[in-house]
């Protein structure tokens, strides 16, 4: 979020910036890298100008670029609830104050929501200080939670745990949603207001004024040549339980792997439920993948017992910002801030972020809105500071809520793993309500979690029915994933020999198994003469694991052209 300058209230701001031009086929580059004194020709494979800069490529040099300039007071990066709720609020007080106040929102998605994901069960609180009429505004929330449960499932069985009032995963009050109609929702409610929107625009970089300050974004380009776990079913009648909340931890996880199961039955006038696996990132075995655990899940006794009969009509998958009150960055910097799930506002043991989302976005508008329509607003750089932000963020039910839980994720890293946790939550959450006077710590970068694959025990899964299990491509076929097919790979690569010579060597390609998109695969060099990493970009579901769990820190996930990307239906 990007707030005007001091300078005017017309902001300095690029909103749109389009590069339509034509390039040739890059030349083929190739490295050599040797092992076991053998050596193979390995094909270049990123092609992106964050790694080849344009200034530097020939083929460049003379060609004019034409560049679209805009000006706004506020700029919202990404349509998300916490981006809505902000620019809702500014408007909400522009209009109560009699102000004019011109405020953008860019979106990389083709529409608004349709890169939203979560198998979502939404508390309402934000939602209640945005809009206390929700209700009589039609706000798509039709599921009100009537039945909780919570399991431990051993492979065959599963163990009861009672939901007792004040845990974290009581949902007493809490609503069953389809995540993207509700953002979808926010987004009419916003250009109602007068919010401008502009989906299919991707945020590709940040633009500084002289004196270091954010001055506003640019957007990536197009007309560049390639060479330059949710999901919802609809079940049997029968089986299906409006208002009912599952979930589940253990099998077919270990104890010492973190994660968990979602099921939510929803009343949207058909029998869906939303089902997904959650998998802490700080796995240590190589061979272990995501997506396959999640299609073990689905056999268990007491999950199949309700998808039997049933189909699946949607798949997705993201990653989750679970680093919580520890990990919190500064959220304010001349010119912006940051707000929503990528600071880490995400309260980890009840799987939900986007009530503080929303809150986040409140809190950055009242803090955004006096000093931008001031006539002269005190700021010492160019690009406005707003502190006030996160002294208001501190002062506000978010911090004292993510405070109270901040021990329970790390609490899992002992020898009991799951079962040692879940005793500290009853004894520290449950009695204390998170009043200890100690702060637990992190295991460290999820990337550094991996062992060696010498060190860890193959898995072996078992292979999909289609009834209940499926493979990975018929998967990511129903989340509508497309992108144009001939721009660069936004995939990228700081050193294209790393994945052979060390993620494969080593720790026997991970990427290949962490991906939920069947975007990375090893595939034989045309010589026969060993392997390389092959790159399936338009495969893409911007989960944006790769780059948080890439041992190798390798992979750095860059937007594609906008509107690219996957299609999700109220996911």
């Amino acid at each position: 979020m990007f707030p005007a300058s001091r300078y005017s209230i017309q902001a300095q701001r690029c909103i749109r910036a389009l590069k339509t031009v034509q390039a040739e086929h890059a030349p083929s580059q190739h490295y050599t890298w040797g092992r076991n004194c053998s050596s193979a020709v390995m094909p270049r494979i990123t092609s992106h100008y964050t790694i080849f800069p344009r200034d530097k490529d020939p083929r460049w040099e003379g060609v004019e670029m034409e560049r679209f300039a805009d000006e706004a007071d506020v700029v919202i990066v990404g349509g998300g609830p916490a981006g809505l709720s902000a620019a809702i609020r500014l408007k909400q007080l522009a209009k109560e104050q009699e102000k004019e106040l011109r405020v953008c929102l860019v979106e990389k998605a083709s529409q608004i929501g349709a890169h939203t994901l979560s198998g979502a069960c939404l508390e309402p609180s934000a939602l209640n200080e945005l809009f206390p009429d929700w209700k009589e505004r039609g706000a798509p929330l039709n599921t009100p939670v009537t039945e909780d449960l919570f399991s431990i499932l051993t492979e065959k069985y599963r163990i009861p745990v009672p939901m007792l009032p004040g845990l974290p995963m009581n949902n007493h009050g809490n609503y069953i949603v389809r995540l993207g109609h509700f953002v979808h929702w926010l987004g009419e409610q916003a250009e109602e207001l007068g919010v401008e929107i502009y989906p299919g625009y991707a945020a590709a970089e940040v633009l500084f004024h002289e004196d270091g300050s954010v001055k506003g974004i640019a957007t990536n380009d197009v007309g560049i040549a390639k060479d330059g776990s949710p999901k919802l079913w609809v079940i049997d009648e029968k089986k299906w339980r409006p208002g009912r909340v599952e979930h589940s931890v253990g099998w077919p996880l270990n104890r010492n792997t973190y994660g968990g199961s979602f099921l939510y039955h929803l009343n949207e006038g058909e029998p869906l439920v939303a089902l997904g696996f959650v998998v802490g990132l700080d796995y240590t075995n190589p061979y272990l993948s995501p997506f396959r655990e999640f299609q073990r899940w689905k056999h268990h006794p007491f999950v199949a017992k309700t998808l039997e009969g049933g189909d699946r009509i949607a798949y997705g998958a993201r990653a989750l910002n679970e680093g919580g009150y520890q990990c919190l960055p500064k959220v304010t910097f001349p010119g912006g801030m940051l707000i929503g799930c990528s600071p880490g506002f995400m309260n980890v043991p009840k799987i939900k972020g986007t009530h503080t989302a929303m809150k986040s976005g409140m809190l950055a508008a009242e803090a955004i809105f006096p000093k931008v329509t001031a006539e002269d607003p005190a700021s010492e750089t160019a690009g406005l500071h707003i502190p006030e932000y996160e002294d208001n963020l501190k002062k506000s039910w978010i911090w004292k809520e993510l405070y109270a839980v901040r021990n329970i994720r790390p609490s899992f890293h002992n020898y009991f793993g799951l079962y040692g946790g879940m005793i500290y939550t009853g004894v520290f959450y449950w009695i204390l309500r998170g009043k200890e006077p100690w702060t637990l710590k992190h295991a460290g970068l999820d990337s550094a979690q991996l062992k060696p694959a010498k060190e860890c025990t193959p898995i072996e899964y078992p292979k999909p029915d289609g009834k209940l299990s499926f493979d990975l491509l018929s998967s990511v076929a129903l989340s509508g994933t497309n992108h144009e097919g001939d721009q660069p790979p936004h995939l990228t690569l700081k050193d294209d020999s790393i994945p052979v010579a060390n993620n494969l060597a080593i720790y026997d390609g991970p990427e290949q198994r962490f991906c939920p998109a069947g975007v990375y695969e090893y595939v034989p060099l045309e010589t026969g003469e060993g392997m390389r990493l092959q790159i399936n970009a338009q495969n893409c579901v911007h989960c944006k694991t790769c780059d948080i769990k890439d041992p190798s820190q390798n992979i750095n996930w860059v937007v594609p052209e906008g509107s690219g990307g996957p299609a999700y239906n109220g996911l």
